[in-house]
């Protein structure tokens, strides 16, 4: 086998790379290095994501039902049986089983409320800093395609002017077409990107959103066993009703 033929697959590989590097410059070497970062970012969020991300199963819609209609020791007792390894990924599982419990040891409400807030932040925490690469990548790429652009114009009217006016209009234009690439390059990079931070933002939104409701669902109810009274909101003095001991809890929002 000729030594032309070994070289095909590196050349057929290398030789759009290559031509980029040429026409954008360095401009494009950091616009292809965004793009690689970005990729690897998106991987990393979406196998993150469907492994590890807080998830409101149908046993889990059972179970808070089922609190909702007669809360009991069973339906902590039913989330702490043992689970496959896909649903003990799932960080939702033990907020509620731990929200059951606290709700029928009597645990303070504000002390409730505080450890689920920080426990929902921090069930939603792994998931800001790819966001934020994403979202930066979105933000500094039409940036970079813009400067290349002005980079590769700079050059084009610095070879005009070496020539003393004597350039001809194909040279011009070539130059021009090199240096508008980036910018292309740049828009290209930077719409995909910029569509998934959004799609990201929304689902993390969404998910905190449903872990609210459910942990309002849990708290809310009143629990009945083990010798605990439902809970009554009574009328103070002054005709406000006072805080309720399950009040709803305070869950930051995950992103932004």
């Amino acid at each position: 086998m000729s030594e032309a033929t070994l070289s095909t697959p590196d050349t057929a590989l290398l030789g759009p790379i290559q031509q980029l590097l040429e026409m954008g410059g360095p401009v494009m070497l950091v616009l292809l290095a965004l793009s690689v970062v970005g990729l690897v970012t998106f991987f990393y969020l979406m196998i993150t994501g469907a492994l590890f991300a807080p998830r409101f199963s149908r046993e889990l819609k059972q179970t808070v039902a089922g609190w909702r209609q007669q809360p009991g020791r069973q339906w902590p007792a039913k989330l702490s049986e043992p689970a496959g390894w896909f649903a003990a990924t799932n960080p939702l599982r033990p907020m509620l089983r731990d929200s059951m419990s606290a709700c029928l040891d009597g645990q303070d409400a504000t002390s409730l409320r505080e450890d689920l807030a920080r426990r929902a932040q921090k069930a939603l925490q792994p998931f800001e800093a790819p966001l934020k690469i994403i979202e930066v990548i979105a933000a500094l790429a039409p940036l970079l395609g813009l400067l290349g652009t002005v980079m590769g114009m700079m050059d084009a009217f610095g070879a005009m002017a070496a020539a003393e006016g004597r350039a001809s209009a194909s040279q011009l234009s070539g130059g021009i077409y090199e240096a508008l690439i980036t910018t292309a390059a740049g828009l290209v990079l930077a719409i995909p990107f910029a569509a998934v931070a959004a799609w990201v933002e929304f689902r993390l939104r969404r998910i905190n959103a449903r872990m609210n409701d459910a942990l309002v669902q849990i708290i809310s109810a009143p629990a009945v066993d083990a010798g605990l009274p439902p809970v009554r909101v009574q009328q103070a003095a002054d005709g406000h009703a006072p805080e309720s001991h399950y009040s709803k809890p305070r869950v930051a929002h995950a992103a932004g």
